[in-house]
């Protein structure tokens, strides 16, 4: 009985099953390009930005399971329980072209007008002014 391993059937593999998503024959490599991508859009915003540290935590913390699954896409989905691989490839790619955005938005700066009272205030949650 022949068995394909995890390799062979991302090599075999003819379709996600999602439409839109295209299978991709080499996942890892580009996923790690992308991370590696998004870590330098986020060396653009200041480290105090929350914004950054979120995402920067994340994304290393992707980066360093993808690097250490060695190759095995099953491994490196299984750990970024994100879905299939093309999955995390397009979630990655979501987050470096946001990371873009904040860095040409400048969304850490101070805002140019005071906000309205009650503007940033959400049901349940008391204010201290």
């Amino acid at each position: 009985m022949f068995r394909l391993t995890r390799p062979l059937f991302q090599v075999a593999k003819r379709t996600t099953g999602i439409y839109g998503l295209n299978v991709h024959p080499n996942p890892l490599p580009e996923l790690v390009k992308t991370y590696e991508s998004t870590l330098s859009a986020l060396a653009a915003i200041p480290q105090t930005s929350v914004y950054r540290q979120g995402v920067e935590a994340l994304v290393r913390n992707k980066l360093n399971i993808v690097k250490n699954a060695d190759g095995d896409v099953a491994a490196a989905e299984a750990k970024l329980n994100e879905g299939q691989i093309e999955e995390s490839l397009d979630i990655a790619s979501d987050e470096l072209r946001l990371a873009a955005k904040m860095v040409e938005w400048k969304a850490w700066e101070l805002l140019e007008e005071k906000p309205e009272p009650g503007q940033w205030e959400y049901p349940g949650q008391t204010t201290s002014a």
